[in-house]
């Protein structure tokens, strides 16, 4: 996965989920994804960020064969409709190349003009790029000490930039209080990044992405729900 953000004093994230889950023992037990300078995290907020940032690395650019070998590799025990919906994701990066993969991303978000989907905030919100969204997410990225990397020209506001910014939230990456993260969620990942990961199920073009899209929107439900539950119960 593409190191698309540091924050002011360290350096990049450095982290490549799909290359680790090559690496998860048989009983499902995945290896750190992490390096070693990142703090200690409970079971929740690690496998929060591994899903953010196994997201956002098929979000940026589709996957190329290693990447798709080691995504078939995928594994989750639990019934549940996310744990379903990993194992559906796995047997699609088992199912299709990377040569028809790599089209499918190419037609939904890239097209000739513009794809199928505009993964931007500002879009979705707007119905226009480069709008207010986009410039509040960098107003907060600029109060975190957060900025992009060179050699990213897509604007911060696009899907996979924010759930890289989720994943190095909630790996303690990014340092930044619980509240400030529930804060970031709440501004700009929940008003807009379901209705997106559920376009992205219906696309006219998703084949492999339509589980890419799946996995999303259960994963923000999740997400949704968990933040709503503590705002309950701290007030």
């Amino acid at each position: 996965m593409s190191d698309l953000f540091r924050q002011h004093g360290q350096g990049m994230m450095n982290h490549d989920l799909l290359s680790d889950q090559a690496r998860e023992q048989p009983d499902g037990a995945g290896a750190p994804i992490f390096g070693a300078g990142t703090a200690v995290l409970d079971d929740v907020d690690q496998a929060r960020a591994d899903e953010y940032a196994l997201l956002a690395s098929l979000l940026i650019t589709p996957p190329d064969s290693g990447s798709l070998a080691r995504l078939s590799y995928l594994s989750d025990n639990s019934d549940t409709p996310l744990g379903r919906a990993h194992i559906a994701l796995a047997q699609a990066a088992a199912s299709y190349s990377h040569e028809a993969i790599h089209r499918e991303y190419s037609e939904l978000f890239i097209g000739v003009g513009r794809g199928e989907l505009l993964p931007y905030a500002s879009y979705y919100l707007t119905g226009f790029l480069n709008e207010r969204p986009l410039a509040r997410l960098r107003a907060d990225m600029a109060r975190f000490g957060i900025e992009r990397a060179e050699g990213h020209p897509e604007p911060e506001d696009h899907l996979a930039s924010v759930c890289e910014m989720m994943s190095g939230f909630a790996c303690n990456h990014f340092a930044v209080s619980h509240d400030e993260e529930q804060d970031f969620f709440r501004r700009h990942v929940e008003p807009w990044a379901g209705r997106f990961f559920s376009d992205l199920e219906h696309a006219k073009g998703a084949k492999f992405y339509r589980s890419v899209g799946t996995v999303g929107r259960l994963f923000i439900e999740i997400e949704s729900e968990a933040f709503a539950m503590e705002a309950r119960q701290n007030a």
